[in-house]
């Protein structure tokens, strides 16, 4: 059995960091929705339930990438590619707090993933 080179476990890592993230907004839009603050009711359920789904998927795919499964590189590849625009998105709407981790999961997870083994 050959050992798992540790950029893989790096970009797990990144992509579990990434799954959390997704999983506190989601909360978050919960929260808000249950208090009152959401534009509507139906879509702030929607938003909340699809959150919570995707961050499901995204630690889904982070176990995969530490069980070095051939199957994960792209969806992953592809999660780096949309944390890194939704922080570009966030950073210029001065959601620092939001987007400067987001650019910095993307960079580590795309590194980590494109690195020689």
């Amino acid at each position: 059995m050959r050992e798992r080179p540790s950029s893989l476990l790096g970009a797990a890592g990144a992509q579990a960091a990434e799954a959390v993230i997704v999983l506190v907004a989601s909360v978050l839009s919960g929260v808000d929705t249950v208090a009152g603050k959401s534009y509507q009711l139906g879509s702030g359920i929607a938003l909340t339930i699809i959150g919570v789904a995707t961050a499901g998927l995204l630690a889904w795919i982070a176990v995969g990438l530490a069980r070095a499964r051939r199957w994960t590189r792209t969806p992953a590849l592809l999660t780096q590619l949309f944390v890194g625009i939704v922080g570009i998105y966030l950073v210029q709407g001065d959601r620092y707090a939001w987007g400067v981790p987001c650019l910095v999961l993307a960079a580590a997870g795309f590194a980590a993933l494109l690195v020689p083994p």
